[in-house]
C-alpha cells in the first residue's frame, strides 16, 4: 500500500504496524549508509538505526513530525551517529588519561622499589667483612675478573673465589625479601673467572 508521508506520520502515531514496517523497510539500508558515512563502523552504524526506528515506534504518540519522514529520520541518524562520536571521543580520552595515570604510578612504584633495593644492597655490602666486600665491589662494580683481583689485592685465586662465595651467600641472605631480583643480579655475575 503506498501512503504519503502525512498519512504515514498519522499512522505511525497510533502505532500501525504496517505503516512501522513499510517506513523502516523504504529508509533503514540508505539510513544504515548514511550512518556509516558518519561512524565508520558497521555494527555501530546499523544499532544506531535500529535504535531510531526503536525510538519511532516507542514515542509513536509524542511524535511531532514537521517535514518529511525521510528528512526526520535523517537528521534523528545523523544526530545519533554524532553522539556516538562525542562518547566515543570521551571514552578514548578516558582510557588515554587513566592509562597515563597507571603508568606513573607504576613508575613511581619502581623508583621507590629500586631506591629501597639499592639502600638495602648498600647497607648489606657495608655488613660485609672488609676483604670479602673489596673483592665483591672489585667483581661486580669494577668488572675485574678473579685473576686481576688476584693480582691486584696478592691473593690467590682460591681465596677470590671463596670470598665471593661467601659475599654472595651472605647478600642472598640479608636481601631475601628481594630475593627475585638478587637471584637475577647474582646469576649475572656469578661466573667471573
Amino acid at each position: 500500500m503506498q501512503w504519503n508521508d502525512s498519512e504515514l506520520i498519522r499512522l505511525l502515531a497510533t502505532r500501525d504496524e504496517s505503516a512501522f514496517e513499510t517506513v523502516f523497510k523504504t529508509y533503514f539500508k540508505a539510513l544504515h549508509s548514511y550512518a556509516f558515512t558518519i561512524v565508520k563502523d558497521d555494527a555501530a552504524a546499523e544499532e544506531m538505526v535500529q535504535t531510531i526506528f526503536m525510538k519511532l515506534w516507542e514515542r509513536a504518540d509524542n511524535l511531532t513530525i514537521n517535514s518529511s519522514i525521510a528528512a526526520y529520520l535523517y537528521r534523528a541518524v545523523h544526530n545519533e551517529s554524532l553522539n556516538y562520536i562525542k562518547h566515543i571521543k570521551i571514552k578514548a580520552a578516558h582510557q588515554l588519561h587513566v592509562s597515563y595515570r597507571v603508568g606513573q604510578e607504576a613508575d613511581a612504584s619502581k623508583k621507590v622499589q629500586v631506591k629501597e633495593l639499592e639502600t638495602k644492597i648498600s647497607v648489606a655490602l657495608n655488613e660485609l667483612p672488609e676483604q670479602c666486600r673489596t673483592i665483591f665491589q672489585l667483581s661486580r662494580f669494577e668488572e675485574l675478573r678473579y685473576r686481576e683481583i688476584a693480582d691486584k689485592l696478592q691473593i690467590s685465586i682460591k681465596t677470590v673465589e671463596n670470598q665471593m662465595g661467601k659475599a654472595l651467600k651472605i647478600l642472598r641472605e640479608k636481601l631475601a625479601d628481594y630475593l627475585p631480583i638478587t637471584v637475577l643480579l647474582f646469576n649475572l655475575f656469578k661466573n667471573n673467572p
